[in-house]
């Protein structure tokens, strides 16, 4: 089966997932898709959809977005047999291992989002009314849930190599390093991992962070690369927690964007991550307590009481 072919099937089974837009003519879709896809998509990811068959694409380039960067959490719920049965396929051929490393560690969302499906009353809803949408779980709810699942889990493979590795990097910018089981939630350890939207390697860098942060992305690309993609990310997450002063909302803006977090907070008037975490993208909600029951599994650690970065 081609790479097309495989991206293009998980991207269908995310569409199933999705409620269908009326409000937007065909060639509306295909042209802001497009748009989407030339400024937020990996050159390889284009090349490999440029195969898969025209009336996919324009269906899941529309809905890529509404799925990963969606409000609601238990939404991510639908995706997981389809995640399920697509992970094999990215994984069996070497062109799409990098996305099979990319999916592969965010699995442990669609399970912990369909334990919160279940756990939700059907609602009571008045005739020829439309349902409405699950409310998101509260933040302490979220990191229960969490607690539960990863201390269920074992250590990654690839991080008793790459753990004693990284610590004395994020050290040396000053940086907690506990923190570096951040690559745990973001690649599994695994170096090769690559984002449909362009995000590679350890620690998940996009192309202009980690120019930002001194990376070369030619003519070898250093995200690729443990010790320099470390660095970066270290640099990164002490900026974020410059910026914000504290822990739980830089790990939140690492996952969506400062930008995107300080928006909620002034919209919000908040200075805390719980005050935005329901507002946050629903792939967000879910990392910041993950994170936060991994340091708390692997090193005894609590996120809120981190060292604060000096220098």
């Amino acid at each position: 089966m081609k790479a097309g072919r495989l991206l293009a099937l998980f991207f269908a089974g995310i569409l199933v997932a999705q409620a269908d837009d009326d409000t937007a003519t065909m060639p509306d879709v295909i042209q802001g898709a497009q748009q989407w896809a030339q400024q937020n998509l990996d050159t390889n990811v284009l090349n490999a959809l440029s195969k898969a068959d025209t009336a996919e694409e324009q269906q899941f380039f529309d809905e890529i977005q509404q799925c990963f960067q969606g409000d609601y959490v238990v939404d991510l719920a639908a995706l997981r047999q389809t995640a399920q049965t697509v992970l094999p396929l990215l994984e069996s051929r070497d062109e799409t291992r990098p996305y099979g490393a990319w999916l592969e560690a965010r699995m442990d969302y669609l399970d912990v989002a369909d334990e919160i499906r279940l756990t939700i009353p059907p609602p009571t809803v008045a005739t020829n009314q439309p349902s409405p949408a699950a409310a998101n779980p509260p933040p302490q709810k979220e990191r229960e849930l969490w607690v539960r699942k990863v201390s269920a889990s074992p250590w990654p493979a690839l991080a008793k190599e790459y753990v004693p590795e990284l610590k004395p990097i994020f050290a040396a910018q000053n940086v907690p390093p506990d923190l570096v089981w951040v690559a745990e939630v973001e690649s599994g350890f695994d170096r090769r991992a690559l984002s449909p939207a362009g995000a590679a390697g350890l620690f998940q860098l996009m192309p202009d962070t980690a120019k930002r942060f001194g990376l070369s992305l030619w003519p070898r690309d250093q995200r690729y690369q443990a010790e320099p993609n470390a660095t970066a990310s270290a640099r990164y997450l002490k900026y974020l927690y410059e910026h914000f002063k504290d822990w739980r909302l830089a790990l939140a803006a690492y996952n969506a964007g400062e930008g995107t977090v300080q928006k909620l907070m002034d919209r919000y008037k908040a200075d805390n991550y719980d005050a935005i975490a329901g507002y946050l993208p629903a792939e967000t909600q879910m990392y910041v307590p993950r994170i936060e029951a991994i340091l708390r599994q692997r090193e005894g650690a609590d996120l809120e009481q981190l060292s604060t970065p000096q220098g």
